[in-house]
């Protein structure tokens, strides 16, 4: 009996979502900053709550009905990008050519039927970092970074917590407890 009151209280809720989520329906580029972007967020998820708990019910029908009028434009403009955002998905799905029996056959069968074994792979390799202070500046202080190099080198196990005592420590410990074992 608690699974159909805990099942009806879900379906209630998801109802509810997508209601709202129909007339509030805004996208962080609308807003001049994250924070009235999440404020908007968090006054959305208030309203879901409430309504499905029952709290305020009226007041907030009231609330909805007036922002879905004072932004009948609004509304309409993102229901529009959704469904263009969704129709370029649908095309670049189709785009992909679906894998037949013989490619999944050559996979010897280990992933055949899955999702994963149709997504595309990368090929090729992708844009390579720049080197940052290379040149010719970075060869006339060769000398100094020779010494700089090595401090460096010394400095560098200590800073992320090594230590050369405590590796020959380990070390040490851990060949004597196997010898009387």
């Amino acid at each position: 009996m608690v699974l159909v009151s805990n099942s009806s209280h879900q379906n209630k809720e998801i109802h509810i979502r997508r209601r709202i989520s129909e007339i509030y329906n805004k996208r962080e580029e609308d807003f001049p900053s994250l924070k009235d972007y999440n404020d908007y967020l968090e006054e959305v998820e208030c309203m879901v709550f409430d309504l499905v708990d029952g709290i305020n019910v009226e007041a907030i029908e009231e609330k909805i009905k007036k922002y879905s009028q004072e932004n009948a434009e609004q509304i309409m403009i993102n229901r529009a990008r959704k469904a263009e955002d969704l129709t370029a998905a649908l095309a670049a799905c189709k785009a992909q050519q679906p894998q037949t029996d013989a490619d999944t056959s050559s996979n010897n069968g280990s992933t055949s039927g899955t999702a994963y074994s149709q997504a595309p792979r990368p090929t090729g390799m992708g844009p390579q970092p720049v080197p940052i202070g290379g040149g010719a500046d970075h060869q006339r202080y060769s000398m100094e970074d020779e010494a700089m190099m090595r401090l460096k080198a010394e400095r560098a196990p200590r800073a992320g917590g090594f230590s050369l005592e405590i590796s020959k420590k380990r070390a040490l410990e851990e060949a004597f407890a196997s010898i009387w074992v």
